[in-house]
């Protein structure tokens, strides 16, 4: 197959390290367990192995997952997965992965790292991200630790998550001092959820180079259009992401005219409206955008590596932009 200008690697921000613009978000591997990895139920080893093997066969090369999941269980079944799949592609698949801050001090982040790289079963760090500012400690104190495990070169690039404009430029300034810089920054980003383009963090993010990782692009399902279609699926959700306001019959009207332009989009294309949405989180801002659509099933994995298979023209781009923030009430 013929790659499309979207389906080549990109530079992560500030690194060196050239990545497919969708990554696989990982956080559905915690095999139920942990209180953040219970957001999703267990799968089996197989349907595991179908979704990181379409997703690699489809042009992604890399995997974002965390501590946090399952409490290191999706990095062990990932690194398993990658293991028994084998070859090229698996063998040089870029890994994402977090530390999680909650309770702890910066101390913790030294403490820990070898369990992140033995539950990983070795494979590299490439980018080890801070998963949100709330420690005891300082972002000084935290980039100190982790720029230290970049010059033992126990991760590769550091990044961080859930962080303010102000945090960013902090984090980077750090970072500098050993002659580092901050890679990315992983936050919420998608057509119904554009808080970083109000809150600075966007602004700041291209202005120092920052990649930004989206992580809900497709706002836990509500872009598929799916619950627009048929309400009662709503349901039969698992997990709590039923009872935000998204979902509400007030919240699904309010996104309906978004959602109908996708599909009017994605028939030009013969897509689904999840992949155009995708396709227009990568591609509105240049190469600065990436994003980490998540798949407990493989045709959700089929669905995300078509995103990358077309590239939206300059004026669909633009009525989805006018249309999202007709939808949001942004000026």
């Amino acid at each position: 197959m013929t790659k499309t200008p979207s389906m080549q690697l990109r530079r992560l921000g500030n690194s060196d390290l050239r990545l497919s613009a969708l990554g696989l978000g990982c956080w559905q591997f915690s095999n139920g367990q942990g209180l953040v990895g219970k957001f999703w139920p267990a799968m089996s080893k197989e349907v595991m192995r179908d979704i990181i093997q379409t997703s690699l066969e489809g042009g992604i090369n890399w995997f974002d997952t965390a501590e946090a999941y399952g409490g290191g269980q999706s990095e062990q079944l990932l690194a398993a997965m990658l293991k028994e799949l084998g070859g090229t592609l698996a063998d040089e698949a870029r890994i994402a992965t977090k530390w999680w801050p909650a309770f702890r001090t910066a101390g913790s982040i030294p403490a820990t790292i070898d369990e992140r790289i033995r539950q990983l079963d070795g494979r590299t760090i490439h980018l080890y991200q801070v998963h949100s500012p709330y420690s005891f400690s300082s972002v000084k104190a935290v980039m100190k630790e982790m720029a230290s495990l970049a010059v033992q070169r126990k991760v590769q690039y550091v990044g961080v998550s859930n962080f303010s404009a102000q945090q960013m430029r902090e984090a980077d300034r750090v970072l500098r001092e050993y002659g580092l810089r901050l890679a990315a920054n992983q936050v919420k980003y998608s057509l119904l959820d554009r808080t970083i383009e109000r809150n600075g963090v966007l602004e700041t993010a291209q202005e120092l180079g920052v990649a930004i990782i989206a992580y809900s692009p497709l706002m836990q399902g509500i872009l598929t259009g799916k619950f627009h279609e048929n309400p009662s699926l709503i349901r039969s959700i698992k997990g709590p992401r039923k009872w935000t306001p998204a979902f509400r019959p007030s919240g699904l009207e309010q996104s309906r005219p978004l959602i109908e332009e996708l599909e009017h989009i994605a028939s030009h294309y013969n897509v689904a409206p999840t992949q155009v949405a995708l396709n227009w989180l990568v591609n509105a801002h240049g190469e600065q955008v990436f994003a980490i659509p998540g798949a407990s099933k493989k045709h959700h994995a089929e669905a995300n590596v078509k995103a990358l298979e077309f590239v939206l023209t300059a004026e669909e781009i633009d009525r989805l932009d006018r249309c999202s923030k007709q939808v949001l009430g942004m000026k």
